[in-house]
């Protein structure tokens, strides 16, 4: 298999980004294909320990190029900054390991500014958002009112359009929201700084992928947050605004006719959550602090305690059936070390009655958790890296998941370094 897309199974922060750094070895094109930086990608390697928010998280291996495809939420401004910080780390970021999609929009300041006025004017009606301009973004997007990458090229046809974008943005802050407008050469200042930065990166991912594809190149597909955040088949409206699915990988990279061959759900061992809605087996107290700590549970790109509590495998089968998973990546194992016994939600009672299905968002908020308990191992696993060297608790609830989810576990992580990782060959699942 050429292809694959590895993609959150529950809300985001399962540790994606660990698992791309890793499985990069057998690949040679990583594509980063929605989403922009409202969350972070927490790679533990060699080079050091990195929290990504927009570069794929290929970009630490030598000789893997990495794409920011037509669906990413393209903010310049960030974007540059991030590779700069990198590249003060000692990270080779050059236009032949990184490669934009002129058909990729951009995300200016406005769309964070009105993030923040929005989330204001929810007040405690909010959806939690991280305040990055996603979804007034994608917002406009639909509404065919952004600037595409491409039209950098075109300096003349993009200063009309930055005229007329501007203009139309402006009676929004102003007339809806009262704020300060902005002015034409400010934006224009802002994007030959930004824009230019990254014009050299610019290029046809579509065509680039298709060659790569022809030449018998290996491709992964990097997925942000998860798939109950995604705006058609997540906890809506507490979503995000792109679609996080495997199935949107080919067009969001900018090349739909390639295939997803390979699916590598990630689920963590515990459930997390950060931002706003429902969440059935949330913690509270010392309880909900112990596991954070253990854990260090807070955002990437945030910083926000995340909210915790034990294994949701009704949201995790749901999960696993929307992106198609075809094995699991379970990851932080080594996390429940301290646990006598381990609770595992294996069903919610809804309105009465006890149902294994991920119901309707409205019905979440009333569905309380079912659970069956686990014996713990209580002993460090952190350097246990073959299976067979696993104790048997930890290996029970490795096959209980699979039972559950009806799907092999092929990865278990053990500790956030590349080499922290246990990989189960066939005679193990």
């Amino acid at each position: 298999m050429r292809t694959c897309a590895v993609v959150g199974v529950n809300w985001g922060d399962e540790g994606k980004g660990r698992m791309v750094d890793l499985l990069t070895e057998d690949y040679d094109v990583v594509v980063r294909y929605q989403g922009g930086g409202n969350a972070g990608h927490t790679v533990v390697n060699e080079k050091g320990k990195f929290a990504l928010h927009l570069l794929p998280s290929g970009v630490f291996r030598d000789g893997v190029i990495n794409v920011l495809g037509n669906g990413v939420a393209l903010d310049p401004e960030n974007l540059w900054k991030e590779m700069e910080e990198l590249r003060s780390k000692g990270v080779e970021i050059t236009p032949e390991n990184l490669k934009i999609s002129d058909r990729a929009s951009l995300l200016f300041p406005w769309h964070r500014k009105m993030d923040e006025l929005e989330e204001n004017r929810l007040g405690d009606q909010q959806y939690g958002s991280t305040k990055q301009g996603i979804a007034p973004f994608y917002s406009d997007k639909y509404q065919k009112k952004t600037i595409l990458a491409g039209e950098l090229l075109y300096p003349e046809r993009l200063k009309e359009h930055l005229r007329g974008i501007t203009e139309w943005k402006n009676l929004t802050l102003q007339g809806v929201y009262g704020a300060e407008p902005y002015g034409l050469e400010q934006i224009e200042e802002w994007v030959d700084l930004y824009g230019g930065a990254i014009r050299p990166f610019l290029c046809d991912t579509g065509e680039f992928l298709k060659d790569e594809w022809e030449k018998g190149k290996r491709i992964l597909f990097e997925a942000q947050l998860g798939a109950l955040r995604d705006l058609d088949y997540g906890i809506y409206p507490f979503t995000t605004s792109s679609n996080t699915t495997a199935s949107y990988a080919p067009i969001g990279s900018g090349c739909p006719s390639l295939p997803v061959e390979k699916v590598v759900g990630v689920v963590k061992a515990y459930s997390t959550c950060v931002g706003e809605g429902p969440f059935v087996t949330e913690m509270s107290g010392k309880e909900a602090d112990d596991l954070r700590e253990y854990g260090a549970e807070y955002g990437a790109k945030t910083g926000r305690a995340r909210r915790v509590g034990p294994l949701d495998l009704v949201a995790t089968r749901y999960g696993a059936e929307v992106q198609n998973t075809t094995e699991i990546a379970l990851t932080k194992l080594d996390i429940l070390s301290y646990m006598d016994r381990i609770p595992v939600c294996t069903a919610y009672l809804v309105d009465g009655e006890k149902t294994e299905k991920f119901p309707f968002p409205d019905s979440l908020d009333s569905a309380k958790p079912c659970y069956e308990y686990l014996d713990g191992w209580k002993c460090d696993i952190s350097g246990v890296r073959r299976w067979e060297d696993l104790p048997a608790q930890a290996q029970d609830y490795v096959r209980f998941i699979e039972d559950k989810v009806k799907c092999p576990v092929t990865y278990i992580s053990v500790g956030p370094e590349r080499d922290s990782i246990i990989r189960r060959g066939e005679s193990d699942v």
